[in-house]
């Protein structure tokens, strides 16, 4: 079988365990730092039990409780939460190869952002993933880590830096998607290298018969904190291809911090509800910072047709044959597309017809072709421009 129709396959298989296992971490994730935040005291007054939850659920009652270090004895079995994360990022990560690694020429570089070979590109992928992990444990890790004002100060810095930096190296939408890689393997790193380690030294404790150190219930609760708040910023980043007045612009990268800053926003009023709070305040900043990039981005004025005759049919069609209809056709050409992508073909008058309105906004925003790979002219951007304004007629 053809290479890209595999590709193509396997694009769909591990995007869809994407979705499964992200769905279940995130669940995970969230169910437990509500019933963190949600906890009575409790009933007994039991001086080692942090709190006590009664919830119902399925038609079904639960008693929950959590220690403030660990149980008197280890219970015989004990159960874990690690896969979800786990596979999470590995299914993500191959994801991330599959396209932006595998075709990086298409979707991870932007000459007119920086030449890049795909060799180079990657490699500087490679290194903002390690790099971003790095520097954000070292600083949990230091001084910083012990305040948490300041830490998260230190976060934000990052965010900023690291946004900046992927914005000016890679395309657009390479670089929000590599921005969201880098914050999606801080997070499982800190379930694989902090949390998961920490309750294995308390478990291995109890084994031998010690107190456990409570250091390590702090560390896991701190990144466990981390990770609540950079989730709906993540998915964010993970759903932005499909929506290039994000990442088309010269500020890109604001947007990129903008959005972050919306989603951190209205996780913590979700958090914060959870404890019997309602600080409706953050929810609006929320949906200001939104609106104000709906504004922010909005079309320019389309450019002025004045002077532009309204080309033949026949030109429009060899404009699109050269610059389009290698990726949007029944049988792409071009390397690593095996079908038309999002299923828009532009071959026929009556697809070319169908559309016109979409190639308007893809056109005009310069959208496409991606890293204008295939140098559409502005001339010939103006004369589709033309066509589509004049009704798009095929006679």
């Amino acid at each position: 079988m053809d290479l890209a129709y595999l590709s193509e396959w396997a694009n769909l298989i591990i995007r869809w365990a994407h979705v499964i296992t992200g769905v279940a971490w995130i669940g995970a994730s969230f169910y437990f730092i509500g019933l963190d935040n949600q906890l009575d005291p409790p009933a007994d007054g039991d001086p080692r039990v942090r709190g006590e939850q009664w919830a119902v659920h399925g038609g079904g009652f639960y008693y929950k409780r959590k220690y403030q270090v660990a149980p008197p004895q280890l219970p015989e079995k004990l159960h874990w939460f690690k896969w979800e994360a786990y596979w999470t990022w590995i299914t993500g990560f191959a994801l991330f190869v599959l396209i932006y690694w595998g075709q990086a020429s298409t979707y991870l570089i932007d000459p007119g952002v920086m030449d890049l070979s795909p060799g180079v590109a990657i490699g500087i992928s490679a290194a903002m993933l390690v790099a971003g992990w790095v520097i954000y444990d070292l600083i949990c890790r230091s001084k910083f880590g012990e305040d948490e004002t300041k830490l998260s100060i230190a976060m934000v810095v990052l965010l900023v830096v690291a946004a900046f930096a992927a914005c000016h190296v890679f395309s657009g939408r390479g670089a929000f998607l590599q921005v969201g890689a880098m914050t999606g393997t801080i997070m499982v790193a800190n379930v694989a290298m902090v949390i998961i380690p920490g309750q294995r030294k308390m478990v291995e404790a109890m084994k031998a018969g010690r107190e456990p150190d409570p250091k390590y219930g702090r560390w896991g609760k701190q990144r466990s904190v981390h990770n609540t708040y950079l989730t709906l910023p993540v998915l964010f980043l993970m759903l932005s291809p499909h929506y290039p007045m994000t990442w088309s612009g010269p500020w890109n990268w604001v947007v990129l911090l903008a959005i972050a800053l919306a989603g951190a926003l209205v996780r913590q009023w979700f958090v914060l509800r959870q404890v019997g709070r309602n600080p409706i305040l953050l929810p609006a900043i929320a949906t200001v910072v939104i609106v104000g990039l709906m504004v922010a981005l909005r079309p320019a004025p389309a450019p002025s047709l004045a002077g532009v005759e309204v080309p033949a049919f026949a030109e429009v069609q060899a404009i699109t044959a050269s610059h389009c209809a290698q990726c949007h056709a029944a049988w792409p050409t071009f390397d690593g597309i095996a079908a038309a992508p999002k299923g828009v073909m532009l071959e026929t008058p009556q697809q070319l017809r169908r559309w016109a309105a979409a190639m308007r906004q893809q056109v005009q925003t310069e959208a496409m072709p991606p890293g204008n790979l295939t140098e559409m002219t502005a001339e010939e951007r103006a004369k589709l421009l033309a066509w589509i304004a004049a009704g798009a007629r095929t006679e």
